[in-house]
This record gives C-alpha cells, structure tokens and sequence, in this order.
C-alpha cells in the first residue's frame, strides 16, 4: 500500500543507505537503532520489496534497494525545493542579495544588469563578489552568497542547485608580435605548446587538479582575469578570453586571434550557469537577476 509511505521513511531509507549501517543511520538521525529498522521495516511492507539484505554483519542495498534509492533522493529533494520555494513567497522580497560571479562573465552585461537591479530593487542591498571558477561555487555552499554565476563544473556539489543561463563567446588570443600571430594558418598543438598559455585559476578545492582548456605544458596561472589581459597585451603569452573582453582589442589589432588544429568547436564557448543552495532558492530579487542574465533561447 504504497499510500501509507512517508517522507520520514524515505529519510530513514536515504541515511540507511548512504550510512550503510541502521545503528550510523539512528546517530545521524539522532534516533536509536530499533527505531531505524523500525521504520525501514514498515517501509518494505508499505512498498512491497525488501530494500536490504540483512544477512551480513552490515546491511546491504538489495538490487531493488539501489534502484528504489534514486526515486527517493528524487522525491525528498523536490519536497525540499518546494519548501525552501514556499520560504521564499512567505518571506518576500530579500533584505539584501549577495552574488558571486564568475572572473568570464561579460562585464558589460553585469554592469548593464547591475544597473537595471538598482532602479527594479532600490531598497534591496547588493553584494557582488567576482571570483574564479570553484571560488564562486565554495561562496554559494558557505553562504557568503545567496546566487552563484559559474562555468559549467566538473562535479557540483549535490547541496547546490544549476540553471543553465547561457554561453560566453570565447577567442585564443596573443599579441601581435608572437610566432603564433605570425604563422598564417591555425598552430597545431606542439607549436601551442611551445609558448606559455596564461590560465585562469582559483584555491577552491572544488576544481583542485582540474584544467580547463589548458594545452600547453608551460603555463602561468592567475586568479585574476585583469592580470590575464594585461599579460596578454605584454605578449607574455596566449590564452582564452572572453571575446566581449577582448573585442576593442582585436579591432585595434593590439591583439590578434589564433586558432588551434583539433580544438573542438565546443571549446569556443564556456557554458554559464546559475547555482544556489538546494534548501535556499532565490527570492524575488534573486529570481530577477537571474532570468535578466539568461540567453534566450532560440527558436
């Protein structure tokens, strides 16, 4: 009678699972063991499958247990999304909005955005951090910021919440004078690897040891998107921009653009997405912000 489930069960399922012992799961839940087993056990019957083999010295996922465990991850996490949503139309309008933004993200559009937030909201304080790649994810998870703007990460963490909001444009770049601006035709990837690639980075551990289009062995990493540019134009080296950032300068030809044999067309955009904690989504002015940075979608 799978009416009678409740999320409570579901809970006692996910730490069960995840704790992979019912006495972890009742220190974790603050409940004594008796009542986990308890509760699975009016789970099974309520279901109709036996979720754990219990033959062993610890219980294991039987494989309608693994099966039936992703349902209800599903289910707990919607019940969370429509309460922190609930929350937030009690509340109203936020007291303050905090963003981190990603070093990529085109300043004229956060400008132009910005400036729009401030006649919409003009009582609402804005917070605004510009950080590199996992930096603004870690700003979100330690809630110095309600609205994190990112580049598509590797692993996001499973606290936090993505909305794809749209593609940055991006150029390979290098000065005027560089043996790659002079070759005529795209480089390939040992004479890239020659010369020294100009790479942003951060300290977050979220994208410790992970390279994003990185394809030279002779790299100079900064966390600051400024410093990149300015390296550039010294001829300091060669990297990716955003090609908004770097348009004036290729029209001037204090830059020039390079292409680089094999790349794939897909390296030519970073797609950027919107993160916020799962049980905190954003008010009304978090909602705003984020739908007047979004793409619209082609038809």
């Amino acid at each position: 009678m799978i009416d009678g489930v409740s999320l409570d069960q579901l809970r006692v399922f996910i730490a069960a699972a995840d704790e992979k012992s019912f006495s972890a799961a009742g220190r974790k839940l603050a409940r004594t063991q008796s009542v986990v087993s308890h509760a699975i056990a009016n789970l099974e019957a309520r279901l109709g499958v036996v979720l754990f083999d219990r033959g062993r010295r610890y219980p294991v996922l039987t494989p309608a247990g693994v099966s039936l465990l992703a349902r209800a991850r599903e289910v707990i996490r919607g019940v969370e999304a429509l309460k922190a949503q609930a929350r937030s139309l009690a509340g109203g309008l936020e007291a303050e909005l905090a963003l981190a933004v990603d070093v990529m993200f085109p300043q004229d559009l956060l400008t132009r955005v910005v400036r729009d937030f401030a006649a919409q909201f003009p009582s609402t304080p804005l917070r605004l951090f510009v950080e590199a790649l996992g930096g603004v994810a870690e700003a979100v998870i330690r809630g110095r910021c309600a609205i994190g703007v990112v580049g598509e990460l590797p692993n996001l963490p499973p606290t936090l919440q993505a909305e794809w909001v749209r593609r940055i444009p991006l150029v390979t770049v290098v000065a005027p004078a560089s043996p790659l601006a002079l070759l005529g035709r795209p480089a390939t990837r040992e004479e890239v690897a020659a010369h020294t690639q100009l790479v942003v980075t951060d300290r977050s551990p979220l994208t410790q040891g992970v390279d994003f289009g990185v394809l030279s062995p002779r790299t100079w990493r900064l966390a600051d998107l400024g410093a990149k540019h300015a390296f550039l134009l010294a001829g300091l080296g060669w990297g990716h921009m955003p090609a908004a950032t770097v348009a004036d300068d290729l029209a001037a030809g204090r830059l020039v653009a390079i292409e680089v044999e094999g790349a794939l067309r897909e390296s030519s955009t970073l797609p950027m997405q919107a993160v916020y904690r799962a049980e905190a989504h954003p008010g009304p002015a978090g909602r705003w912000f984020i739908e007047q940075i979004r793409e619209p979608l082609a038809p």
